[in-house]
């Protein structure tokens, strides 16, 4: 079998179809996102809300979101730069500055839907676990991090 050159002319580059602009950029996985976000059939147009979680050198972005068929809408979002606000200064990429966004987020949640005051959370701090079922249900969208057991993504 002889040697054949592999030619990429004119006609190569005229046919070539890029991929989507959110593949290129390394932010969409699509092929899990079409998982994520496909409602059953015998729940009609009840959103299927997802928590999304961004992390960057500078900051971490949570955002809890649901599809349309005109795209996705954003229902709240809290952000790592917020938290000086609330008295946390420095470190706003750690695993503790994870944790806060997730918790500002879910109070911001619960303060749009009404269900703050049936959700308090724990009042008094005493050491033991504290946990409420059925508030409400998020599934975690993957991020471009490996999502292994310890990442900040999990806080």
């Amino acid at each position: 079998m002889g040697f054949v050159k592999v030619v990429k002319n004119k006609s190569y580059f005229r046919r070539y179809q890029v991929k989507f602009r959110r593949r290129r950029e390394g932010k969409t996985d699509f092929f899990a996102r079409k998982r994520l976000v496909v409602q059953d059939k015998n729940k009609y147009n009840t959103p299927k809300y997802r928590m999304i979680v961004r992390l960057s050198n500078r900051d971490i972005c949570c955002q809890i979101a649901y599809a349309k068929i005109e795209g996705d809408q954003i229902v709240c979002a809290s952000y790592s730069h917020e938290l000086p606000n609330y008295g946390i200064a420095v470190g706003l990429t750690n695993y503790a500055a994870a944790y806060c966004t997730g918790l500002l987020l879910a109070r911001r949640l619960l303060h749009k839907f009404g269900m703050d005051q049936v959700y308090e959370g724990q009042v008094e701090v005493t050491g033991e676990e504290f946990n409420f079922f059925s508030s409400f249900f998020s599934s975690l969208a993957k991020t471009s991090a490996r999502m292994c057991i310890g990442n900040t993504s999990w806080a």
